[in-house]
């Protein structure tokens, strides 16, 4: 039984879904600006966001993915969970070109990542989740407690979890974790 959800753009929580990434790339939302983004949570449902998500935020490559996603959006009022992620790591990434060298892990574009990266502080945190496809998708009225800019929201009430299955296999989740391991800590392979 998971409570909590992690709010994201719907493409990538679509991206996610579909096993296209293992990553999220967190700078938190405008009412965390003072703290900071906080890893509150370890498992959580994604929550799909249409309000920021935009054409040129994701790689080109990624354009007809949004558009599928925009297509079955849930009527108005609406969210639908489908999937929910466990933290496998957190990295603080504290130099753009680390970042930038990310780019095969995610479907955002290069203005995105070096967006999120410079806003008020330089840097990012970087999360490798590992997904799961629930038994059953929920949809829950979006109610007013869950509007705003930020990461975070407690559902009306814990979700089950049993039956899941893995988005991705074992050994494609060490390759993910493997990889960020090369990128962000070179010193550990020494």
């Amino acid at each position: 039984m998971l409570k909590h959800a992690f709010k994201e753009w719907a493409v990538i929580c679509r991206a996610l879904a579909e096993g296209r990434q293992a990553l999220i790339l967190r700078k938190g939302g405008l009412e965390e600006i003072r703290e900071g983004f906080q890893l509150e949570q370890t498992r959580f449902w994604f929550f799909p966001t249409y309000t920021h998500q935009q054409r040129t935020g994701i790689k080109p490559e990624a354009l007809p993915l949004l558009e599928q996603v925009e297509k079955d959006r849930p009527p108005e009022g609406v969210v639908r969970l489908s999937h929910f992620a466990e933290v496998g790591g957190v990295y603080v990434v504290h130099q753009l070109p680390q970042a930038l060298m990310l780019a095969g892990l995610h479907l955002w574009s290069e203005e995105t990542v070096r967006a999120r990266f410079a806003y008020r502080r330089p840097g990012l945190h970087v999360l490798p989740v590992r997904v799961y496809r629930a038994a059953e998708t929920v949809e829950l009225v979006n109610t007013r407690e869950y509007e705003g800019c930020r990461t975070w929201v407690e559902l009306e009430r814990a979700l089950p979890t049993e039956g899941a299955q893995p988005v991705l296999n074992d050994e494609s989740f060490r390759e993910v974790l493997r990889t960020l391991d090369a990128v962000l800590n070179p010193t550990a392979l020494a």
